[in-house]
């Protein structure tokens, strides 16, 4: 085409560029221009010189910008049909655009020169070092026309560093032959790169004057005309850092540490030049932070020196000297970092075969770390924990003089730095201003301040160990000053009461901080110490000093009990003092800030009385010896506090019932136990079992109006008339939680025995043992079945629970159990779970309309939102009466199932032989759970049914576990199903308006949750069918809660020996339940959660499959599981941790199937792009045995290939148009196969084997 035509087309483009980007152009004519724009880089043949006329010096910068778009457009998607001379031509006058087509280094826009450097690395991936062999040496000329050409060199080398090493965007065999041809020319590259930076820093320092190190031959100049030269050179010593920083991290260590660690001495000396320092350090981080062989790493040790630690210090000096600078605080950073990973690599280096010996400024380094500990910065301080806690852990440096002697001002450090000060809406710390910086909000600040404490008290107690007399009595020294000084409550006030402290006042943030150092050096110190070292007269003394102590502050009260706790194992070597201890808990259990005030009690407060109650259950478990002879007074008090019903919570009553329970356990007499908690719960069991109680247990109505759920309250913040009545119940429920929880026979068979525990042994020999408390808790279980239980016929919604290929899996069908469904339909008049039937919501009391929905505080923690922070402790508990409702339903309905939960391991025989067990819980915990939410759900499934499982002995898993699980397994795969179904339709129709209040968080609850019950449910069935020696451990750490942004392991090969356990063969025999899990698990695979199906692949459906494997399975059955892993793979294909584990189980199950069932190849055949040869090539050798030569990897990575059409890609990616790169001849000849490969491959029948043999 002519020039003019050319011209006449730039022009247009112009207009269409200038209407995109202007914003006063219409939504209209933009989009036209746009498609115009669009429509001419995928179709217009001249795109080449138009782009280079647009990207001329004269045009503006928008316009250039979209010229050097057409040229990158054409690179990246028609370079491979071009022709070689065009090629040529577009290289060459890129090249020209570099050399001559850019504006002034600091004239010219940014944008402008990364699409340049662009352009350049596109061409360089698709050509060097085959066709463009010349390409470094023209990239060393050009640098050498200028500094802009130069730092448009740099630019270029950072992004091919970066696309071939570190996001390896390339093809295998390109990136492969571009990464060894730099790696053959590093050593010109890096000399390169260090010989700019050099001339370029000298150049900078001759106009500017360098700060310290400047040349001796140079003085400073005042020039104004030089200062653009200047800037110019400095511009490309950030670019050449900035290079270097791409390199250092994959380049061989001999290139960093080359000519006496040139490079690292250079990075040292431009720490104190201000332009230049955050790139040194960035580039000193990652060359200091690297790994390898140790023998590699011994140069960094020169780090060391006196040098170059005297630049790294004096450069920490001056940031910090010059105030609070962004620029200068992220220096500050660095360097911190800098002196952690230094620490990492004397840890590894000392010690070592690489003979390093403890550097002589080790107490220099030390120092200047200190100096980071002490820092204003809380998130520098945090930064040195882990290195601190390494050089405490070190076997050799634990033990250097120098590090001891910097025990006691880490210690000293650390009593400043656990004062939990520097929120970001504050201005009473120095801290404060730095948080600003690191900390978006009050809570986020938080948050990371109670983790570093956290990783403070793990280190102060390693430290701790090397010196626990130290940190003893800085604790003593901290806790007097504390218990002597005037409290100061600041200027906010805390809403609990008139002069009491608030969460920030300057009086309990000190205490907060002294009785964490307290806790964790005392107990170290017990633990370090022998017995008779223990400073046992220091410790009484501290501990009467805190029992002498007295205030009416819930907040200072709560860390008076602390230190009460930490310093009671003194009270072992001075019993006497175990009646005054006794005392203080029991004051404190009492605890209110206005006797007999009627307002509802403040989270302050009642933390106060819970955690007085907590610390004599914890002194009642960990020392029972020496509370046993103090039982009677125990017991006595205890007595004293519960005949009074309005002194105490339930939970209170309760937890002080534990306490004696758990002194009981030492009795080591059955029946003086037994006839103490028959005493202990006759109150509870007069009230449980009286003729009131049950008619209010089994029927849902009188349960609703006893607890006063139906009534309309006038105020509902003091008004509650009910509220006694709730109590009873709880009282009860608690009551007989605890006993079950804490009653339990002598640990030692002697002691047993010898108590009358054992009545005789299991057939395996074990022994069998009875609980004291088994008899009394017994005649209690039917009223609480009826309470969990409802008015219900049958569950009904079991029978819909069929198959995708009609309930049957087998060709030949066994038997149902009918006696399931029998069981079950049977009718009973029960209560908890009918409470959630619509009949049963509608009777509930205006008031109390909402009195069965989830607590605010558990739909933020599904939802992970934080709680605002002053309102954990000076707001009510319940502000009102609905939310105590509320409350009252959550825990009671958790507390029945916890009861049932523990039951097995605490009664064990006597529970799981009681008659027609398995069919009183399908007629209570199990009935009518299409009506509970999924909230509820979720803690049946943990607290009940996983411990039940768990805890159950194989002979009573035919006549419990099989009638129990089948039918509750069926209905949780059809509400899962359903579920899920719900939000796939929600998700493609997400664009019709609703109705609700607030949908858009309601919907994100309810799928939150349907995430969590699935992980529950997996876990359980995991937890039934799956070994634990086999995939059962396999990622079993995270919770059920877990986070769904949790790394993902790659890891993901099941252990050969993933065995199903015997309850799961078990299972497995039963049709309708085999059925139910292996359709759970294999339709799980599809459902939005990544979590749930990285953990059921890798750890339950090729166990579960591999167990009806030997059946003869229906063809529909065998399609279905192998569908149900593609499109599981087509869901969640874009992770990488669940592809692999997919990838491998399709595998699994197309080699171990695909023999018998031809179906299976007609449902590869349907997969997106398959290659038709490459299948048929696959089959016939899978087929044929004599072929699967193949290594089981390679086998794996070419079925990868095939059915890479159906596996998922990230939502960016999927619409993203392809970039192919074509691979070049290679560079390296591959080695001719020997005669032995050669023979064996060649001769199917070992014929030819002879051959090896001749001569």
């Amino acid at each position: 085409m002519s020039a003019e035509q050319v011209s006449s087309l730039c022009e247009q483009l112009v207009k269409a560029v200038t209407v995109i980007m202007d914003p006063a152009s219409t939504q209209r004519y933009r989009l036209e221009a746009l498609k115009f724009c669009e429509e001419f880089k995928e179709k217009c043949p001249i795109c080449v010189p138009c782009g280079l006329k647009l990207a001329e010096k004269t045009q503006t910068a928008i316009v250039r910008h979209f010229g050097l778009q057409i040229l990158e457009h054409v690179v990246k998607f028609r370079w491979n049909s071009m022709p070689r001379l065009e090629k040529v031509y577009l290289k060459n006058n890129v090249m020209g655009l570099i050399s001559n087509g850019t504006q002034n280094i600091l004239e010219e826009e940014s944008h402008i020169k990364d699409v340049l450097s662009r352009i350049v690395v596109e061409m360089i991936k698709r050509e060097w070092p085959q066709h463009w062999p010349d390409m470094l040496k023209e990239l060393d000329t050009l640098s050498k026309q200028g500094e802009t050409q130069t730092e448009l060199v740099m630019f270029i080398l950072l992004r091919l560093a970066e696309d071939v090493v570190t996001f390896q965007t390339l093809p295998t065999q390109r990136r492969r032959d571009i990464q060894q041809t730099l790696t053959q020319n590093m050593e010109k590259i890096f000399s390169f790169l260090l010989t700019t930076l050099q001339q370029n820093v000298n150049k900078y320092r001759r106009m500017v004057g360098a700060p310290q190190e400047r040349d001796a031959l140079t003085t400073p100049q005042t020039d104004l005309a030089q200062e653009p030269k200047a800037q110019a050179n400095c511009r490309v010593g950030i670019a050449a850092l900035n290079t270097l920083a791409g390199y250092i991290d994959w380049v061989a260590m001999s290139h960093i540490t080359a000519d006496n660690c040139k490079l690292l001495e250079m990075l040292c000396l431009l720490l104190n030049e201000p332009e230049l320092q955050v790139g040194a350090a960035e580039c000193l981080l990652i060359a200091v932070s690297r790994k390898g062989k140790l023998e590699d790493r011994k140069p960094l040790m020169v780090l060391f020196g006196d040098v170059a630690m005297h630049y790294i210090l004096s450069a920490a000096q001056t940031a910090d000297g010059e105030g609070l600078v962004e620029k200068h605080y992220v220096f500050l950073k660095r360097l911190c970092q800098v002196l952690c990973a230094l620490g990492s690599q004397l840890c590894a280096l000392v010690g070592s075969d690489s003979d390093v010996d403890t550097p002589a400024n080790l107490g220099k380094y030390l120092d200047s770390f200190l100096a980071f500990t002490t820092h204003p910065s809380q998130f520098l301080r945090s930064s040195t924990q882990i290195t601190w806690g390494a050089l405490f852990r070190h076997e050799i440096l634990s033990r250097d003089p120098l590090l001891l002697a910097m025990i006691p001002k880490y210690l000293r450090a650390s009593m400043t730095n656990l004062v939990k000060v520097g929120f970001p809406s504050k201005t009473d710390s120095p801290s404060c201003e730095y948080s600003r910086f690191d900390f978006d909000s009050d809570e986020d600040f938080n948050a990371f301040f109670n983790s570093f404490r956290a990783q403070q008290g793990e280190v102060m107690r390693m430290a701790c160990r090397l010196d626990p007399r130290t940190g003893f009595q800085m604790a003593g020294e901290w806790l007097k000053y504390q218990l002597a000084a005037p409290v100061d409550i600041g200027p906010m006030n805390s809403k609990t009461g008139e002069g009491l402290c608030s969460i920030f006042s300057p009086s309990f943030v000190q205490w907060d901080a002294m009785t964490f150092f307290s806790e964790s050096v005392i107990s170290q110190m017990f633990r370090t110490l022998d017995k008779e070292e223990i400073p046992v007269n220091d410790g009484i003394e501290l501990l009467q000093l805190v029992l002498n102590f007295e205030t009416k502050d819930p907040l200072i009260l709560s860390c008076v009990l602390t230190n009460v706790s930490a310093l009671f194992p003194f009270v072992t070597y001075r019993p006497e003092y175990l009646p005054q201890v006794l005392s203080k808990l029991f004051t404190a259990v009492t605890f209110e800030v206005i006797e007999e005030s009627k307002a509802p009690r403040t989270r302050a407060v009642k933390n106060v009385r819970r955690h007085a109650c907590s610390s004599i259950i914890k002194m009642c478990r960990d020392y029972p010896q020496l509370v046993l002879p103090n039982f009677e007074m125990l017991y006595n008090h205890v007595k004293q506090l519960l005949s009074n019903e309005l002194l105490l919570t339930q939970m209170e009553k309760c937890a002080l019932m534990e306490a004696l329970v758990l002194i009981s356990n030492q009795f080591k007499d059955y029946q003086r136990q037994k006839v103490f908690l028959e005493e202990l719960m006759s109150p509870v069991a007069n009230l449980w079992l009286s003729e009131e109680m049950q008619r209010i247990l089994s029927d849902p109505e009188a349960f609703i109006s006893y607890v006063g759920a139906d009534n309309k309250i006038a105020d509902p913040v003091m008004e509650d008339p009910s509220g006694l009545n709730r109590s009873r119940i709880s009282f009860c429920v608690y009551t007989i939680l605890g006993v079950v929880k804490r009653a339990r026979w002598p640990t030692t068979l002697e002691e047993a025995k010898a108590g009358g525990f054992v009545i005789g042994c299991m057939p395996s020999g074990n022994p069998i043992y009875r609980n004291p408390c088994t008899e009394q808790v017994l005649k209690l279980l039917d009223n609480l079945l009826a309470l969990i239980s409802s008015r219900y016929n049958g569950i009904a919604v079991l029978e819909e629970a069929v198959g995708p290929f009609g309930c049957r899996i087998y060709a030949v069908c066994s038997c149902r159990r009918p006696e399931w469904r029998s069981e079950v339909s049977k009718e009973r008049g029960r209560t908890h779970n009918n409470l959630y039937m619509p009949e049963m919501v509608a009777k509930l009391g205006e008031t109390f309309a909402k009195a069965l929905d989830m607590l605010e505080v558990e739909k933020n923690a599904i939802l992970g939102l934080p709680q605002p922070l002053l309102e954990l402790y000076d707001s009510p508990v319940y502000k009102t009466i609905l939310e105590r409702m509320q409350g009252f339903f959550c825990t009671l309905y958790d507390n029945c199932f916890h009861i049932l939960g523990n039951a097995g391991p605490s009664m064990q025989q006597d529970f799981y032989t009681v008659d027609g067990l398995a069919s009183q819980f399908l007629n209570s915990a199990f009935v009518n759970l299409n009506n509970i939410p999924d909230y509820r759900l979720r803690p049946m499934l943990r607290v009940f049914v996983k411990p039940l499982v768990l805890s159950c002995p194989s002979e009573h898993y035919e006549t419990l576990l099989c009638p129990m699980l089948g039918p509750l397994f069926t209905y949780l795969h059809v509400r899962l199903s359903q579920k899920w179904q719900v939000i796939s339709q929600r998700s493609i129709l997400c664009e019709e308006d609703t109705a609700d209040d607030n949908p858009e968080s309601q919907e994100m609850l309810e799928e939150q949750l349907v995430r969590l019950l699935t992980r529950e449910v997996m876990d359980l069935i995991t937890v039934c069918c799956v070994s634990k020696k086999g995939a059962a451990e396999h990622n079993s750490s995270a919770a059920a809660d877990g986070d769904d942004d949790e790394m993902m392991s790659t890891d993901v090969t099941p252990p050969s020996s993933a065995e199903l356990t015997e309850l799961g063969k078990c299972l497995m025999k039963q049709e309708d339940v085999c059925t139910a899990l292996l359709i759970t698990a294999y339709r799980s695979l599809s459902w939005k959660d990544t979590l749930s199906c990285q953990r059921t692949t890798t750890q339950l459906c090729w166990p579960l499959l591999k167990q009806v494997l030997t059946g003869n399975l229906l063809p529909d059955a065998v399609t279905w599981f192998f569908t149900g892993v593609l499109k599981g793979l087509q869901t969640h294909g874009q992770h990488d941790g669940c592809m692999a584990a997919l990838v491998h189980l399709a595998f699994q199950i197309y080699e171990a199937l695909r023999p018998r069932y031809a179906e299976l190849k007609a449902v590869m055949e349907q997969i997106p792009e398959i290659q038709k040869e490459s299948l048929e090539q696959f089959d016939s050798k899978l087929l044929n045995p004599t072929l699967l030569k193949v290594a089981d990897k390679r086998r794996k990575d070419n079925f990868k290939r095939l059915i890479a059409g159906c596996i998922g890609k990230p939502l960016g990616e999927q619409f993203r148009k392809e970039v192919h790169i074509r691979n070049l001849p290679s560079l390296f000849k591959k080695a001719k196969p020997s005669l032995e490969t050669d023979v064996l491959e060649n001769n199917e029948d070992g014929e030819g084997l002879t051959a090896l043999f001749e001569p």
